[in-house]
């Protein structure tokens, strides 16, 4: 159990670090949302050639469906899907050319070393900047990538501060995320998008929905944005964690500098509960065919 000042703590850093980075919501509809059924295919932008990663019927209202975590059930696998937000935002050019860091190779270093598969909400212009790891993540089979925009503006107001992308350039936005991947030759690409600061509305959900993609929220939120106790963080992911659960950490040093370590902790202890890590894509799958 997470003792009460650490839960505290890890709540007032997340809101101040969405302004770099997504981890909590503020504005959500969820009205909207359909039942969970089989997977489309041949739409949106391109998946893993082998496998098209299964995705969320759309709701009737036409609005992007919204995933969160797989059903509960007495039968459900002990499967939970770590992910970690890529940030950088359109206007953080200058501050990496002084040398601040939004990438940790380190922490993708050690979920191969623990055989660790993840999926990986990165920005167009995370891609931009470091494409030659965008190109090595987007080509491991052990990774996935998705989209976390390309601007990591907010979709929705308010948002922690975040500058607000204008609704008829949404649309645009996701994709030029998409073409960004594209362009550093990451191949594993999911149809999966993240808001950034996890804010959406109804508005946002329309705007979205031709680009095909299907939004993945989270029902554990790791606290490691600004976090410095690893053990901490890894204390709110176990306590959080849940058979389907969806996770969300960050793969940025400067705002998130004790992810690598709690994953450290986080892994064995949940191998150790009997559970199984998986992408979004596995838990997904599981949600549209259970």
């Amino acid at each position: 159990m997470i003792i009460s000042v650490r839960r505290l703590f890890a709540v007032a850093v997340l809101g101040a670090a969405l302004v770099a980075c997504g981890g909590a919501r503020e504005p959500t509809n969820r009205t909207d949302q359909t039942e969970r059924t089989a997977p489309r295919t041949g739409a949106g932008p391109r998946a893993a050639e082998a496998a098209p990663a299964p995705q969320l019927a759309r709701p009737r209202s036409g609005l992007t469906p919204v995933f969160e975590r797989a059903p509960a059930s007495a039968t459900a696998p002990k499967t939970v899907a770590l992910t970690f937000d890529a940030d950088m935002t359109a206007d953080q050019g200058p501050r990496a050319a002084r040398g601040e860091r939004f990438d940790n190779p380190e922490l993708i270093s050690t979920l191969r070393r623990l055989k660790v598969p993840a999926t990986i909400f990165m920005t167009g212009r995370w891609a931009e900047e470091y494409p030659a790891q965008a190109k090595s993540i987007g080509t491991d089979p052990l990774f996935e990538i998705a989209n976390h925009s390309y601007s990591h503006h907010a979709f929705a107001a308010p948002c922690y501060g975040l500058p607000t992308v204008a609704k008829d350039a949404m649309r645009a936005d996701v994709e030029r995320a998409f073409s960004a991947f594209r362009k550093v030759g990451a191949e594993r690409v999911v149809p999966y998008f993240r808001f950034p600061g996890g804010c959406y509305d109804p508005t946002a959900l329309r705007a979205i929905a031709p680009t095909g993609v299907t939004a993945v929220q989270w029902d554990v939120v790791s606290g490691d944005a600004f976090a410095s106790d690893a053990d901490a963080v890894a204390e709110q992911v176990l306590a959080g964690v849940k058979p389907g659960s969806v996770v969300v950490m960050h793969c940025t040093r400067s705002a998130a500098p004790v992810t690598e370590q709690a994953i450290r902790t986080i892994v064995p202890k949940l191998r150790e509960r009997g559970y199984r890590m998986v992408r979004v894509s596995d838990v997904m799958r599981g949600a549209t065919t259970g």
